[in-house]
Order: C-alpha cells, then structure tokens, then sequence
C-alpha cells in the first residue's frame, strides 16, 4: 500500500473516525482495469456491495462498464450516480423489488430455474430489453474460509450441474459463477479447467459469461497476464461477451480508515482505545479473522 501518499494530507484537521480516498490511487487502479479490457473485450464492472462512494463515481466512470448490484438499492445507486450497464444478482427477489428493477437493470442474473420461471413473463413483457442469466455452481472453489464459500455443501448459491434444465434455460443469454474471493488467476484458471467440461453444452448457448468477483486485479503479485489468458479462452471457445465484477479489486489499497487515540490502557500489552469500531467499521476484522495495517 502506498502509504506515503497519506501523509501529504493535513490529518490532524479531520474529523475522525472517518473513511480518506485518495483519488490518485483509486484511479491508478481503475487504469490497469480499463487496459484489461482494452485487451480483451472483457468488460468490467463495479461490484458495489465492495465500494459504493458515489462521490467518487466521476472519478472512476469513465473506466468501467458500469456497476452490479445485490439489490434494489444498489442498483438505483447503480443507475443514478453511475450510468452506463447495471446488473444485479440477488438469491431471490421478491415481487415488489423486481417491478422496480425491471426498470432499472440491463442484467438480471437468477439464482435458481425456479426463480427465473416466476419472472420469466414479467422480463419478457417488459418495455426495455433486458438480458438474463442463471448463477452456476460449478462445485469447485479454492475459499479456505467457509463463510465465505459458496461451493461448500448446503450452499444455496447457484444451480449445479444435476440441476441444469433444458426447457428452461430457453430465454437466458449468459451464465454467472462466483468462486473467488481476494484471489489471484491461477485460482480462475483452475476454475475454468473444472467448469468449462462440465457446462460446455450450457455455455454454447450462451451470449454472455460473468465470472463474478474475487479478483484481486490491483493487487501487486496478481498475475494479469493469466488473467487476459482466461478471458481469452472463454471469449474465443464460445463466442461470449466475458463480465467480471470486482469489488474490492477496485478499491484495493486506495483509502484509509482514520482514527482518533482516545486512550492507551496495558494489560500484558500497551492497547489503543478508539473512536472507531471493528464491528461498525470493519466487520471482516472480526469475521476472516482480518489484520489491516496501521500507521500511527
């Protein structure tokens, strides 16, 4: 992380606890994103349960293809403050929400047939053309945190292979998999050597393929060149439009959580007190468990 640029900031004059952007690295990021899809076709998205500043939307419009959402909110964040292409993929939706997104999304992406069955009438009489795609589980991750797994048994993300349907699969564009998270492409490249055998006859019917998030494209040892490799592959095999959706990836080392020291207690070690809470503010702290650097 390059915290030198922190200290070009006059910090004592902030009002802590509060969340510091630093533009130049958030668009150092979204640069190196936008060169993959100048590369690949590929296009990429925002993943906005990951990072939803909308005031720095601006910043950063102009290097992605637009936003995905994991509900009615972040899709009208998507579409209000973003512009340009906004999905969204939900576990299920429930009918007042759905009304509502069918005037706000480009991409409706269903966790299940039987979620896709309920809707199917409601896109297709619809007065804007929206594309719709069904979330696999292609049974196969590399998440050593089962929290955050979605392949585990009992998982209720994506269909799985015994559960492909041939009728209904009629009227869907694209296929969507998530089974990353914070990895780098050697971990996609061995997921794409699992999954693509196994739903080759589903992703030639394919317009499109989403490969979710989990990338961690901005970080300094991810392997990009695997990357472009991957998306390559799928994109040539089958003729696809190739989506990914970073979160995290987008962000990544460009923002700090500032704090206040409001006490030092000891107990076998010096403990700092402050104004900010892991809960409140950085729950993967308590869940992964997570360690983030601190200057002080």
């Amino acid at each position: 992380m390059d915290f030198e640029s922190l200290f070009d900031i006059p910090i004592d004059d902030l009002h802590t606890p509060c969340y510091l952007t630093d533009a130049r690295l958030l668009q150092k990021n979204t640069a190196l994103l936008k060169q993959i899809q100048q590369r690949t076709g590929c296009k990429i998205l925002l993943a906005q349960k990951a990072f939803s500043m909308f005031s720095a939307y601006p910043l950063i419009r102009d290097d992605l293809a637009g936003t995905t959402a994991s509900g009615l909110f972040e899709a009208k964040l998507g579409r209000e403050h973003f512009g340009k292409e906004v999905h969204v993929f939900s576990p299920a939706y429930t009918q007042e929400d759905f009304t509502q997104l069918l005037e706000l999304c480009d991409h409706i992406v269903f966790n299940s047939f039987g979620q896709w069955k309920k809707y199917r009438q409601q896109v297709q009489d619809a007065t804007r053309n929206i594309s719709c795609g069904i979330r696999i589980n292609p049974g196969y991750a590399e998440v050593e945190t089962d929290l955050y797994n979605p392949c585990i048994p009992g998982s209720r993300m994506g269909v799985p292979l015994e559960q492909m349907e041939e009728d209904s699969f009629a009227g869907l564009d694209g296929i969507h998999f998530h089974t990353m998270c914070e990895q780098n492409s050697d971990v996609l490249e061995r997921t794409l050597d699992h999954m693509l055998p196994q739903f080759d006859k589903w992703l030639k019917r394919c317009k499109w393929v989403n490969f979710g998030g989990g990338h961690h494209i901005t970080r300094p040892d991810y392997d990009v060149e695997r990357l472009v490799r991957c998306i390559e592959r799928v994109r040539d095999t089958y003729g696809v439009q190739v989506y990914l959706e970073p979160g995290e990836a987008v962000a990544l080392n460009a923002g700090y959580l500032v704090a206040t020291v409001l006490d030092v207690v000891h107990n076998g070690m010096d403990i700092a007190i402050l104004d900010a809470s892991a809960a409140c503010h950085m729950p993967d702290v308590l869940e992964m468990p997570y360690r983030p650097h601190i200057l002080y």
